[in-house]
C-alpha cells in the first residue's frame, strides 16, 4: 500500500516538475498595455501540452480583448511548433497576431 502512495505522489509532482522546467516568457508592449507571452511548455520536443499561462490569457483581457479571443491568441501562439525554442520569433509573430486581431 506504501508503495502506491508514494508512487501517487511521484506522479502528482510530475507536471508541477514538468510546469516549472517548462515555462517561456516573453514580453510585448502593445498600445502601452505590456502583453506577457507566457507558455506551459511539457518536458517533450513534440507540442503535446503546450498551452497560454494565465498571465498570458490576463495581459491580453488587460489589453482589451474578450475571453474568447484571448484564449484563441494564447493557443495559437503556444502551440505553433515553429515557435518552439524561439523566443524572439514567438514574441513577434504574437505582436502581429495582436495587431492583426481586433479587440472586443
Amino acid at each position: 500500500m506504501k508503495t502506491i502512495i508514494a508512487v501517487a505522489a511521484a506522479l502528482f509532482a510530475m507536471p508541477v516538475l514538468a510546469h516549472d522546467l517548462g515555462h517561456h516568457h516573453h514580453g510585448a508592449k502593445v498600445n502601452g498595455v505590456t502583453i506577457v507571452v507566457a507558455c506551459y511548455r511539457g518536458p517533450w520536443n513534440e507540442v503535446i501540452w503546450d498551452r497560454a499561462l494565465p498571465e498570458f490569457y490576463d495581459s491580453l483581457r488587460a489589453a482589451g480583448y474578450s475571453p474568447s479571443t484571448a484564449n484563441a491568441i494564447g493557443n495559437r501562439i503556444c502551440r505553433d511548433e515553429r515557435l518552439v525554442g524561439n523566443p524572439e520569433v514567438m514574441r513577434q509573430e504574437a505582436l502581429r497576431l495582436i495587431e492583426a486581431t481586433p479587440r472586443r
